[in-house]
């Protein structure tokens, strides 16, 4: 009896069975992390939860949508922040010093359909951008010395290679976020040289800065002494006698104060003599 049964309903059966089918392959699944291009007869025709910025988790496109099975193919793409590393590079700095570079850029692909049609998957992406910046990394360390590299002028650079890569990633509908640098390495043998380049620079920066530090004090000291002598001449228009006994004082403050000379020599003066005649009130 089954199989009349069978014999009987065969068509209805395997019809409910091929319609199940593609009415399961009609639906499209798409996670938050992905976004999709539809693609008719080999042109994009729409897409599904594309990169939208500040755009709420759960207000997307995610979740089931539809397509027509056998006519509509999915392009997968990833919605997330995605990286690729620059292989390590040789560059010349400005003071003549080859660096061994290695760096990374941080992307994310905005526009899904551009991406499709210029490039086809996220792969081709990279490899395209890949050259780009390591061009880009070469021709903007170049310009730069060691030194340059390893304070805030670093970031500077770092600014100009992301704009410029950047640039050229929106013909392929992605978006570069961040160029990094991972390692900035002297070949084996010029560190030592680069340090020795460094500490003699240091040293002929320090010797510069005393000897303008010396002028700089002895015009200071010229300046005063030259304004002591006006203060000097000065009293000694206004009270003679006052300056004969200031100028008095300080002869014999050198004379016989003087620890240095103390004890090296002997002065016998009579009680009259000029010299003294400070200690006698005149």
């Amino acid at each position: 009896m089954l199989a009349n049964l069978w014999q009987q309903n065969k068509a209805l059966v395997l019809a409910s069975v091929a319609a199940g089918l593609v009415a399961l392959s009609s639906i499209v699944i798409v996670p938050e992390t992905q976004q999709v291009v539809v693609v008719r007869l080999g042109e994009p025709v729409r897409k599904i939860n594309a990169f939208k910025p500040n755009q709420d988790f759960g207000r997307t496109g995610a979740g089931i949508n539809w397509r027509i099975p056998f006519v509509e193919q999915l392009v997968w793409i990833d919605k997330r922040l995605l990286s690729f590393p620059m292989e390590r590079q040789t560059v010349l700095s400005t003071d003549q010093l080859r660096l061994e570079v290695t760096a990374y850029a941080r992307f994310r692909i905005i526009d899904p359909v551009k991406m499709v049609k210029t490039a086809g998957t996220t792969d081709r992406v990279v490899s395209q951008l890949q050259p780009i910046m390591t061009s880009v990394v070469r021709q903007e360390l170049g310009k730069r010395t060691f030194q340059s590299l390893l304070n805030a002028e670093r970031g500077a650079a770092m600014i100009r290679i992301k704009e410029n890569l950047d640039k050229q990633a929106r013909e392929y509908g992605a978006q570069v976020i961040d160029v990094r640098i991972q390692r900035a390495d002297l070949p084996a043998g010029a560190l030592e040289s680069a340090f020795a380049r460094m500490q003699a620079a240091r040293e002929q920066e320090a010797t510069t800065i005393q000897a303008q530090g010396q002028k700089q004090a002895q015009l200071i000291t010229s300046e005063a002494e030259a304004r002591a002598t006006q203060i000097y001449a000065a009293a000694f228009g206004k009270d003679p006698a006052f300056y004969d006994f200031y100028r008095a004082m300080k002869s014999y403050d050198a004379t016989f104060a003087n620890q240095a000379n103390k004890g090296s020599s002997t002065i016998i003066l009579s009680p009259d003599n000029d010299y003294l005649r400070q200690f006698k009130g005149r």
